[in-house]
């Protein structure tokens, strides 16, 4: 019996390098880019309420606990891959979470 073959499509985006845009798609950024807030069409845009936290604090508080963590393989990754401070990036990303479910609970 023949083996099905899978319609899905792995790519890997290197984040060093920006991928190439044709004229087409740069005239229709640049147009998006000119226009005011009020005039771009987020009607089908996902709603991502809960994902307030996402905006990392740009201030950190200055008394850490050193803990042992297990974080998955490839989040630890990621955050090495941003370069020196990940750790910090780490706890402002928690910190945010924290914040923005803090004010939701109230």
């Amino acid at each position: 019996m023949p083996r099905k073959q899978s319609n899905i499509v792995k790519r890997t985006l290197d984040l060093k390098k920006e991928p190439q845009l044709s004229a087409k798609q740069k005239a229709r950024l640049d147009t998006v880019a000119l226009m005011p807030d009020e005039q771009i069409d987020y009607s089908d845009a996902p709603k991502r309420v809960d994902a307030v936290w996402m905006k990392a604090a740009e201030q950190l508080p200055q008394a850490k606990k050193q803990i042992t963590l297990r974080i998955d393989a490839d989040v630890l990754a990621f955050f090495k891959g941003t370069g020196a401070r990940y750790q910090s990036r780490m706890n402002a990303v928690l910190r945010s979470y924290v914040e923005a479910h803090k004010s939701s609970a109230k």
